[in-house]
């Protein structure tokens, strides 16, 4: 019996109570130690139950005595703290941190009001009867609505091409221009391209491209510059590019080798249709040292002398090309006739006929030819005549198709 009572007192003096013996409790559940002690008295406790009660005695000193000694520790940590606030050193770090931590005026002024008449501070909405000035709404509010900003307009943004890209966008164009001959289109597919500073290299690009083509490439070219300037491209970025062209000859020149004489031509014939400024010429004598680009100011100021009372160069390219009017055609052939009747070059006669560029109109010069030669006095011109039609007959310029329009034409 000795043994378990002296384990149940063991228990009970352990730290912090973790092993706490049980505790008699009132009907009210508060301990009441009176009854306890007239149970004392009384000599009603077992053994068992009085050393149960002393350990709950001392257990509940030793609770007294810690809590005390935490309360005495604070109050001198506090009365520390407050001594230390009174006699630090207003210029040490330790006086200067308590003085930012200090909310009373620094300067001895105010009078202890709230700051800004209590306008200021997070999540304030500001002093009484303030009033705001008209916002625009923002379009990132959650709560902005588009239908209250009134109508809305939407614009189409191009992107400005690339230099990279540049090139392969305008060739397609400039190579289908070549076939219809339309300057209108063209204006309007620049229009909705979006060409930035490099607008100036469509002219460049595009009579490049003429220089490796034919005659009546050149001759639309021209004709293209010059519905172009003034509504798509000024006259600025024009002179631009050819000045650029005049740099670019000694490479120019390895595919096309009379590039300088027909850059000559493009200028005179830019400046007789108003695309390039009057003095673009002048601006260049005596200042030029590339021969290439001399060669081609030299043709151009021969043409302007040669056309100064003429307001454009129409021929600067020969005639060439369906874009021609049909009379002017008919024109040209009777002359090719007249001098092959007189020189009797067949070679010279298909050259010609081949720079007109009017395949599906050589019928006519059959018809020209016959209509000639029966208005001919003399066998000579039969024979040449003859000789001319085998020719051509022979070299695929005049086709059994075209041999039949023509025969159609006199029935």
């Amino acid at each position: 019996m000795a043994a378990e009572v002296d384990q149940w007192s063991a228990a009970a003096v352990q730290a912090d109570g973790v092993l706490q013996p049980e505790e008699v409790e009132n009907d009210d559940g508060v301990y009441d130690d009176e009854e306890l002690n007239e149970g004392e008295v009384n000599g009603n406790w077992t053994p068992q139950e009085k050393a149960l009660h002393e350990a709950r005695l001392k257990a509940k000193a030793k609770r007294r005595l810690r809590k005390s000694s935490s309360r005495d520790s604070a109050r001198e940590s506090l009365s520390e703290a407050v001594a230390g606030e009174a006699g630090a050193d207003p210029n040490s770090p330790k006086g200067k941190a308590l003085q930012n931590h200090d909310r009373k005026s620094r300067t001895g002024k105010g009078r202890g009001l709230p700051k800004k008449g209590g306008a200021g501070g997070k999540g304030v909405w500001g002093a009484a009867g303030m009033v705001y000035e008209m916002e625009e709404p923002d379009a990132k509010d959650p709560n902005y609505d588009e239908s209250a900003q009134g109508d809305t307009v939407y614009a189409t943004v191009v992107p400005e091409l690339e230099e990279g890209e540049l090139e392969k966008t305008v060739n397609p164009i400039v190579q289908e221009y070549f076939e219809h001959g339309d300057t209108r289109e063209v204006e309007m597919l620049l229009k909705e391209l979006n060409l930035g500073p490099h607008k100036y290299e469509f002219s460049s690009l595009a009579v490049s491209l003429s220089l490796e083509g034919k005659a009546s490439h050149r001759e639309l070219t021209s004709r293209l510059l010059s519905d172009l300037v003034g509504k798509v491209l000024p006259e600025s970025d024009i002179a631009r590019a050819f000045d650029k062209m005049l740099k670019d000859l000694p490479d120019l020149i390895l595919d096309t080798p009379e590039a300088p004489q027909m850059l000559g031509q493009f200028i005179a014939r830019a400046i007789a249709d108003h695309a390039l400024p009057m003095n673009f010429l002048s601006r260049y004598k005596g200042r030029v040292d590339c021969d290439h680009a001399r060669a081609a100011l030299d043709r151009a100021s021969v043409l302007m002398s040669m056309k100064r009372e003429m307001v454009r160069l129409d021929n600067v390219w020969g005639v060439g090309g369906g874009q021609r009017p049909v009379k002017h055609l008919i024109k040209e052939m009777n002359l090719l006739l007249k001098e092959y009747l007189v020189s009797g070059e067949l070679l010279e006669a298909e050259h010609c006929l081949r720079d007109l560029e009017v395949p599906h109109f050589h019928h006519e010069l059959v018809y020209e030819a016959v209509i000639m030669v029966l208005e001919s006095n003399g066998e000579t011109a039969i024979q040449l005549m003859v000789k001319l039609l085998q020719a051509f007959w022979k070299s695929g310029l005049i086709t059994l198709d075209q041999m039949n329009r023509f025969f159609c034409h006199i029935l």
